[in-house]
């Protein structure tokens, strides 16, 4: 590993960090590892004790949206490592106000505030489980899932939007009135029948991209907010 340097703003010397090929590294992934490796939003997670960079986020997309708001009630899907379930935990000061329920299928640390369970969300039990955990209504559900990536866009996008529908599905069993349904997408866009859908059942429905969303990355967020509610 070396590094490079290279002056910024005042004189400052930033070093840009270069990791050499090896034998057992392919170069997708030294590529990937320079990229961590220089990313603001990285290191500003180690120094500040957060689970990942995906927690930025979520802060920007809460920083306009408001929708975070102290003793809120959130389930947060394909919770792992944490990042998001730490930015809402401390918004809707969880335990002590709010609440927040995640699940993820890999293990995950526990995250004060949150109770967390390792289940796939896809699987039957799941929705049920999350409804218990949560004692009945939420107020937020965000979703980050992700599918493996298979490095075919049509393949990966339907993967994703997969399940984004089953998000999109529990949310509308759990949500109270007024709730928000927060989403990763990727960009293509949202598959139109299930944007008719939330354009019925929320007051307002848009795409986002948070400035932490890393600008080659083709992922967007869909935030869908003012819930309507309707009779079981």
């Amino acid at each position: 590993m070396t590094t490079r340097g290279s002056k910024g703003g005042g004189g400052a010397r930033q070093m840009k960090v270069r990791v050499r090929s090896g034998k057992n590294r392919s170069q997708s992934s030294k590529l990937w590892l320079e990229r961590q490796l220089n990313d603001p939003y990285v290191a500003r997670a180690k120094r500040e004790g957060m689970r990942s960079r995906a927690a930025y986020k979520l802060m920007e997309i809460d920083d306009k949206a408001h929708v975070l708001k102290k003793g809120a009630r959130v389930v947060d899907l394909g919770a792992a490592p944490g990042g998001w379930s730490q930015v809402a935990a401390r918004r809707v000061n969880a335990p002590e106000q709010g609440r927040v329920v995640a699940i993820d299928i890999l293990p995950m640390e526990p995250v004060p505030g949150v109770d967390f369970i390792k289940l796939d969300f896809l699987d039957h039990a799941a929705p049920s489980q999350l409804k218990g955990m949560m004692g009945g209504r939420a107020d937020v559900v965000l979703s980050d899932m992700a599918a493996n990536a298979t490095g075919h866009a049509r393949t990966d996008h339907l993967k994703i939007m997969a399940l984004v529908e089953a998000a999109a599905a529990f949310a509308r069993e759990i949500l109270a009135p007024g709730g928000t349904f927060l989403a990763k997408v990727l960009q293509g866009g949202t598959e139109a029948a299930l944007l008719a859908e939330l354009k019925r059942d929320y007051k307002a429905v848009k795409h986002v991209k948070p400035a932490a969303s890393r600008a080659d990355s083709a992922e967007l967020y869909l935030l869908a907010t003012g819930f309507r509610a309707t009779p079981a």
